[in-house]
């Protein structure tokens, strides 16, 4: 039981970081990038492709026919805080899961996320 609680207590001591994330299919080579604002919650994405409940019905669909273990989850980038007053952490945010879907255009055959309007 100590040990369970020293485990839970390192957990919380963990700063909670924004980011971006990258879930790659080892199978067929596609991947689907997404942004939060609390890392430590990617756990709690593969719980929900697990029970089946993922809003993103290609993606549980490839979990549930190749298994989560042709999944690997990679964080891409860390979101640098500012101090600035004006810092909105919510569109920077948003500004970084650009950067990156920019870079690694993950749509139709190569992924798993909708191509954004234009």
């Amino acid at each position: 039981m100590e040990q369970k609680k020293e485990l839970r207590r390192q957990f919380e001591e963990v700063p909670i970081e924004a980011g971006v994330y990258e879930v790659k299919n080892t199978e067929n080579q596609k991947i689907f990038i997404g942004k939060t604002p609390n890392l430590k919650t990617l756990n709690g994405m593969k719980h929900i492709l697990n029970m089946g409940a993922n809003n993103n019905k290609v993606l549980q669909a490839d979990w549930e026919h190749f298994g989560q273990d042709a999944f690997a989850f990679t964080i891409l980038e860390v979101l640098k805080k500012s101090e600035d007053p004006s810092f909105n952490e919510k569109k920077a945010l948003g500004q970084l899961e650009e950067k990156w879907l920019s870079d690694k255009h993950p749509f139709g055959e190569r992924g798993y996320n909708r191509k954004p309007k234009a």
